[in-house]
């Protein structure tokens, strides 16, 4: 990140700190894995202590707040969709785990599908990720590539693969 732009942000600012993945989204290099790895002790925590209406209902909240503290972010930046704002892939790998039995495999495989729809951005992804933009333009792509990840999970778990 810029130092000018990193001059714009506070994690003493909740709605930065969130953003910015709890920090995680200031690692120098690739912060959209360490916003993914930020995410996996959220995972856990909802995993071993809700229901999966209560995973649901936090995984569904944390995507259309995330719209606002993505968006907000990025205006308090003065940039679109910096880098260094991760909430979004703590929403995609939310996404990723619904309904997913826990277990380090399941972690691993899950990490790595969602970082890979992520990269990639396979149609229509890419294409949302070029016209669209704000906090819905940032949240987007990753919770479409959340949602083309644990469809890939459910056909893991369904053929034994895992």
């Amino acid at each position: 990140m810029d130092r000018h732009i990193r001059k714009r942000v506070s994690l003493a600012n909740p709605v930065h700190f969130l953003a910015l993945g709890f920090g995680s989204g200031l690692a120098p290099k690739a912060p959209g894995t360490f916003g993914t790895l930020a995410a996996i002790p959220l995972v856990c925590l909802l995993a071993y202590s809700t229901s999966l209406s209560g995973y649901l209902l936090v995984t569904f909240v944390a995507s259309i707040a995330g719209i606002w503290l993505c968006g907000k972010t990025a205006k308090d930046m003065m940039v679109h969709d910096d880098s260094s704002i991760v909430w979004d892939e703590i929403a995609g790998l939310l996404i990723t785990m619904i309904a997913v039995p826990l277990s380090w495999q399941s972690l691993l495989l899950g990490f790595a599908l969602f970082r890979l729809f992520d990269i990639l951005k396979p149609w229509p992804i890419s294409y949302l990720d070029a016209r669209v933009h704000g906090g819905f333009g940032i949240m987007i792509d990753d919770v479409l590539a959340g949602f083309f990840a644990l469809i890939l999970m459910h056909l893991t778990l369904y053929f034994g693969w895992l």
